[in-house]
């Protein structure tokens, strides 16, 4: 198997891989970091002493970061979906794609640092919070009529919308007034793949610092 993917099941930015791999159907092999599956995480760093996850390795060539990852993916391990579309759509899903990570994980983060490193009075949880409730007010009039985050296709930006998400909302609920919003994450926790992480996960709901929530 050429393929091999050194992640963790509960991490946000794996599943972003992992949805895109399961959703084409691509074999690969996958190496849990988790310190109860002991040589991986050493292996991860001996190929990228950053020591960040996912990493993917194709046939000893090692490729990090999520969208460079899934690039990479539909470049030489095509399947079904097309990750990045051309012209105007490709650039509306790659601004959709920096705007889920950056400015939904992004600003969910600090409430997950403060809870296990307390700092202070917490204002930069407070503030990304903040923050997250702009992003969360901004997708429920930006989002598309469609299904997905640009239209009737599953694209780049969806993968990264369903795990930043999922997670968001355990540490700030969308909530009823977001209806959109609301709707389009539970299409993403319906499609197949994303079930395959959330369900490979769910051993896992006890790291989750803030106290994982008994939904998805």
């Amino acid at each position: 198997m050429s393929l091999t993917l050194f992640a963790h099941p509960f991490s946000s930015f794996c599943w972003k891989v992992q949805i895109a791999l399961d959703a084409d159907g691509t074999p690969y092999a996958y190496r849990n970091v988790d310190p109860s599956e002991p040589g991986n995480m050493d292996e991860l760093k001996r190929l990228w002493p950053l020591g960040k996850f996912p990493l993917m390795v194709d046939d000893g060539e090692v490729f990090a970061e999520t969208s460079c990852i899934i690039e990479h993916l539909q470049a030489h391990h095509p399947g079904p979906n097309r990750w990045i579309p051309d012209g105007a759509e490709g650039r509306r899903v790659r601004f959709l794609d920096r705007f889920f990570d950056l400015h939904v994980q992004g600003n969910m983060q600090p409430s997950v640092n403060h809870a296990i490193w307390p700092d202070g009075e917490g204002l930069a949880a407070a503030r990304g919070i903040a923050a997250l409730r702009t992003a969360y007010d901004w997708l429920e009039t930006n989002l598309p009529d469609g299904e997905w985050a640009v239209g009737d296709t599953f694209t780049l930006a969806d993968c990264a919308a369903a795990p930043a998400l999922f997670y968001a909302d355990w540490v700030e609920p969308i909530g009823g007034d977001r209806p959109r919003l609301a709707a389009y994450r539970a299409r993403l926790l319906a499609h197949p793949a994303v079930q395959q992480s959330v369900e490979r996960a769910r051993p896992y709901r006890h790291y989750f610092p803030l106290g994982a929530p008994d939904r998805d």
